[in-house]
């Protein structure tokens, strides 16, 4: 998006911005791409990605296995600590499991930064169906790694 709107980082707006490094990312996520995922929406500190569970998905109960789920709130997690340009990883994740999704359900993962403060922050994720009943809660805390998204500087 950067090269689209021809405009540093610095100039963008925190939206813009967000976009961008989402754009950038999806380019290269292929776990989140050959999983079915779909990135809906980004906003600074923001994202939502759904993804529709596959018999492929589902574990010897006949639900979706929980490392899928996981997946799924972890990817929101990464666009929605990821939307500042700097490189950010998860440093400690927990996920409660609250209600069985089933083949054919499609799974919505919804980010909301909670705080930034320093290189860290808090991010709450809430996975549910696309009628909107709670499949999971998932908190993810990040870190600023070395690194940008886009680069800083018209010559980067």
């Amino acid at each position: 998006m950067s090269a689209e709107l021809g405009k540093r980082p610095s100039d963008m707006t925190p939206d813009e911005l967000a976009g961008a490094c989402a754009q950038s990312m999806w380019a290269d996520d292929e776990a989140s791409q050959q999983l079915g995922m779909s990135l809906e929406h980004v906003a600074a500190g923001h994202a939502r990605i759904s993804m529709q569970v596959t018999n492929a998905m589902c574990n010897g109960h006949a639900t979706a296995h929980g490392g899928f789920i996981f997946a799924l709130a972890d990817s929101a997690f990464a666009f929605a600590c990821n939307s500042y340009n700097p490189r950010v990883v998860a440093q400690h994740c927990s996920i409660t499991f609250v209600a069985p999704a089933f083949e054919g359900d499609m799974l919505v993962a919804t980010a909301e930064e909670v705080t930034r403060f320093g290189r860290n922050g808090i991010y709450d994720i809430r996975v549910t169906k696309e009628d909107g009943s709670l499949i999971a809660e998932f908190r993810g805390h990040s870190r600023q790694v070395r690194g940008t998204h886009l680069p800083e500087g018209p010559e980067e």
